[in-house]
């Protein structure tokens, strides 16, 4: 009989975890050809969370529970919960609902006809607006700059088969994005539309600059192009800076009793400059802070506990 792992990262959703438990136990109870088990991650809750998991393992041998020594961020979290899976098949789900579990068994269909990644792609959401707008904007843009082909609106929540998860325990990348590893590695996706429900209980602890942050994790993990358009804009502008200063020289020859240069051209030159200055090293600084985390990392996260791992 085939196994399902389920995935669930979690923290501080004392009111999600009984949710999810519930919802995808009742949808597996339907399916008896399978046999599955849940494998919570949980980073360094502050609320009852962790409580709710011993009593929810206490009763389910089938829920096995990572509980963190501390906050190690949600990618490291999620991915360290994700390699310690052990089904032929693992399903990766957020504990705040928002991933829908009905969608399971659609998974696995697609699963036992062949498919090896199976994710969840968003067809609308009920999110604001503006963060549909900015979500759009990334996506466009991570299509444009990558280097490696990336499905919009499919944030990497689905079905992995066993031989995929295999594969990823080998990495040892400090900020592991499932979503980029499989586009990197040139996985075929097989994609199930969704609409991304509201968030049924609680608040959720990403804002906008830890998306922004992601992002550019994002980008620089998948792409050297920004790194390029330094070279090419920093060429561009010397180039032109060049032609300026030509012109003003013979200006000024020219006309060398009645042309003023004056300040304004001045400030906003150097304004200007030090300014494309500051972005490029920014740039910069992102690539050698990913450098340095693969030269220093050494685990993905330090566990307190670990429960219902017997095996």
């Amino acid at each position: 009989m085939k196994k399902i792992s389920f995935i669930i990262a979690c923290y501080n959703e004392e009111d999600n975890i009984p949710l999810i438990y519930s919802a995808i136990s009742k949808i597996m109870a339907d399916m008896p050809q399978y046999n599955y088990n849940f494998t919570f991650a949980d980073n360094a809750s502050t609320d009852r969370s962790r409580e709710v998991l011993r009593n929810l393992a206490a009763k389910d041998k089938r829920v096995r529970v990572i509980l963190n020594n501390r906050n190690f961020g949600p990618a490291r979290s999620g991915f360290n919960g994700f390699i310690s899976t052990d089904g032929d098949a693992t399903i990766n789900l957020a504990c705040d609902m928002q991933n829908p579990p009905e969608l399971i068994p659609v998974f696995l269909k697609h699963w036992e006809a062949g498919s090896k990644v199976v994710w969840a792609q968003k067809t609308n959401s009920e999110e604001s607006f503006l963060m549909k707008q900015i979500r759009n904007l990334y996506y466009k843009i991570i299509k444009l700059l990558s280097d490696v082909n990336h499905y919009e609106n499919a944030i990497g929540w689905g079905l992995y088969d066993k031989s995929i998860v295999d594969e990823v325990r080998s990495l040892k990348d400090p900020e592991p994005d499932i979503r980029d590893i499989v586009s990197d590695f040139g996985y075929e996706v097989t994609l199930v539309p969704y609409v991304h429900p509201a968030r049924r209980k609680g608040k959720s602890s990403y804002n906008f600059f830890r998306y922004f942050d992601a992002a550019l994790s994002s980008l620089v993990h998948t792409s050297k192009v920004p790194l390029k358009l330094c070279i090419f804009l920093g060429l561009g502008m010397s180039f032109l800076s060049g032609l300026v200063s030509l012109f003003y020289l013979v200006y000024k020859l020219m006309y060398w009793n009645s042309f003023q240069l004056g300040l304004a051209p001045l400030v906003c030159g150097i304004f200007f400059i030090f300014s494309v200055q500051i972005f490029f090293l920014g740039i910069l600084g992102e690539y050698v802070l990913s450098i340095l985390g693969r030269v220093s990392f050494n685990k993905y996260v330090i566990e307190k506990e670990r429960i219902n791992f017997e095996d």
